[in-house]
């Protein structure tokens, strides 16, 4: 390892500690200790934050909209391992699923430390974001104003709070979601983030939009489109993708293929950030 590799490893180390907290390791060597902690303090540095949100290769973290879904992005390196074991520990803490009888805790309003902080990691990914088409693909979305080539338009990246809404799923090998459009009472933007065994999600047209030509496949068939999502990775739907397209993800053997192979289905947690909708009267107030 050169010096410059040491260096780079030291500045994200430093960036990890200021934006989650020291490591529990004292002796600073284990690079899957550091803490999801929270900080009443605005102060924290943009420049560590942008350093933070850098992969390995110095390269800012990169974000993919993916082909055929308006509104819906990827970015597959949101989190390193140590970022994943941290918030996993955190998870673990809140002692939800302690008696094993529940695989799903909800939080409304004021959320947990660490899931400010990842709200706030969300917010900043999304600022210092390298943004793409697919991998490998050119984009047949069309031609867009400027701010579709966010992962998140600016009116929702900047509200306060960004969200208030949390859902943690704990899924075992066989388990997953049925297709689906989250409810109205939540507002435009959601995010997704995957820990543990990877997996495919599946977007497909909802119902009431079957009519429509450009949400159709061959031979009048739903147009069905897969994303494969890696632990640490992250996913957020606006507009379309929020409100047209279901999306899900079907564990059940033989259902989850990617390039022509079958995921070996371990557990799998999932953390959803929503925000709830204002109520008639606060839209008054705003008025």
């Amino acid at each position: 390892m050169d010096d410059d590799d040491i260096d780079a490893r030291e500045i994200q180390r430093r960036a990890l500690e200021e934006a989650f907290g020291e490591s529990s390791d004292s002796g600073g060597d284990n690079d899957d200790e550091f803490e999801f902690s929270f900080s009443s303090s605005s102060s924290r540095s943009s420049s560590l934050l942008h350093c933070l949100l850098k992969q390995g290769d110095g390269v800012p973290l990169s974000w993919e909209m993916v082909d055929g879904v308006k509104g819906l992005w990827l970015c597959r390196g949101f989190l390193c391992s140590a970022q994943q074991s941290s918030l996993l520990s955190a998870i673990r803490r809140e002692g939800w699923f302690d008696e094993g009888c529940h695989n799903q805790a909800m939080r409304f309003g004021d959320l947990p430390g660490w899931a400010v902080e990842l709200s706030r990691l969300v917010r900043e990914a999304v600022r210092y974001s390298d943004t793409s088409p697919g991998e490998g693909k050119e984009s047949t979305l069309g031609n867009h104003h400027e701010e579709a080539c966010w992962p998140l338009p600016l009116d929702l990246l900047w509200r306060e709070p960004l969200f208030d809404q949390l859902i943690v799923n704990v899924y075992n090998p066989g388990e997953g979601i049925c297709a689906h459009v989250d409810l109205m009472r939540f507002d435009d933007g959601i995010a997704i983030i995957s820990l543990e065994s990877a997996c495919v999600m599946h977007f497909t047209r909802s119902k009431q939009e079957e009519g429509n030509d450009e949400g159709q496949g061959e031979e009048g068939s739903l147009m069905r489109v897969p994303v494969f999502l890696s632990p640490g990775s992250l996913v957020l739907m606006s507009g379309e993708a929020r409100y047209v397209w279901k999306h899900e993800i079907n564990r059940k053997q033989g259902f989850q293929l990617w390039e022509g192979e079958e995921i070996h289905q371990q557990r799998r947690t999932s953390v959803t950030l929503r925000k709830l909708c204002r109520s008639p009267d606060e839209n008054m107030k705003a008025d």
